[in-house]
């Protein structure tokens, strides 16, 4: 597989555009449709339909050739333009990413509740890709489970030279702890094992041998990693966990999925955006479910979520009535 530098095939083809523009010359041949134009414009143009017929000719090729350029001049400044927005997105997601995991986290040791985390999956500038920890407290998946959808954070972007705003999405997925009484039997025919070496921020390596590993269940796609244990096996077993975990959610889903029909519930789906953090041009952190808000994103972030957590719960009874 070929990795493509982004960045310099837009500089190349960029200055490919500028060659192409140099050869065409676009300044002289504005200059000549300018005249052309005001000698079509003459009442006396159709006196002599032959000339006329070779001046609107030549200004309508002349025309179309700086049309094409400037089109394509247009297309490559509009790339630049995205990729530089892509670029600044992909970071802003992963530092949204991260800002939420600390939130959980602290929240957490607020409550003075046990957390563990499995596997983090650091992006290559800032923040994280994706996450998976675990609450140890009793009660914990149905008082978090309110927390699951889709997070959306506006603000100045810290990655954008521009300073221009930005809008970031990230999921939050929430599963029970699987007990030992209470499992999907997993065939190990269907999973692919993969095993490398655990890492840090920036890919720096955190250990000197194989020891993390990356589960595959082939049936359903469903990928998980744990990295956090010192051996093999035992990081084996936590995304064993995860895995059972994630199969008897989306077994329960699914369940649920029917009850929704038979019902007509319309389907709904825990996956809706359910939450905004807004840092530009106001402050406020809002529930888009129970309308529950508050001003202090910066509390918000640093684990201070009990008041959304108590009105989703409340949110939901009132959904089951």
């Amino acid at each position: 597989m070929a990795v493509v530098d982004i960045s310099e095939e837009l500089k190349s083809l960029s200055s490919t555009m500028g060659s192409i523009e140099a050869v065409l010359d676009l300044d002289a041949l504005r200059a000549d449709i300018a005249a052309l134009e005001e000698q079509a414009a003459a009442p006396s143009l159709w006196d002599d339909p032959d000339a006329a017929q070779k001046i609107t000719s030549k200004l309508s090729h002349l025309q179309a050739e700086v049309r094409k350029a400037e089109a394509l001049r247009g297309r490559i400044d509009d790339l630049e333009v995205l990729f530089e927005l892509a670029e600044a997105e992909g970071d802003d997601a992963a530092d949204f990413a991260e800002k939420l995991q600390r939130m959980y986290l602290r929240w957490a040791e607020q409550h003075n509740y046990k957390t563990e985390v499995y596997e983090t999956a650091y992006a290559e500038e800032a923040g994280i890709k994706s996450t998976t920890f675990a609450v140890q407290v009793p009660y914990a998946y149905g008082t978090l489970s309110v927390e699951q959808g889709t997070h959306r954070l506006v603000r100045i972007s810290p990655f954008d030279n521009q300073g221009r705003r930005q809008t970031s999405f990230a999921g939050v997925e929430v599963l029970p702890v699987v007990e030992q009484t209470d499992h999907i039997e997993i065939d190990e025919s269907e999973l692919r094992v993969d095993v490398y070496r655990s890492s840090g921020p920036g890919g720096q390596g955190v250990n000197t041998t194989d020891s993390a590993v990356r589960l595959t269940h082939l049936p359903t796609g469903i990928v998980v990693s744990c990295q956090n244990e010192r051996s093999q096996i035992q990081n084996k077993a936590s995304a064993m966990n995860v895995l059972q975990a994630k199969l008897l959610e989306r077994r329960r889903q699914e369940e649920q999925a029917k009850m929704n029909a038979l019902k007509g519930d319309g389907g709904n789906s825990w996956g809706n955006q359910m939450r905004s953090y807004v840092l530009h041009p106001y402050q406020m952190v809002k529930d888009l479910r129970t309308e529950f808000e508050i001003g202090n994103p910066e509390a918000v972030f640093n684990g201070e979520i009990d008041g959304f957590v108590e009105a989703g719960i409340r949110w939901r009874k009132q959904r089951e009535k």
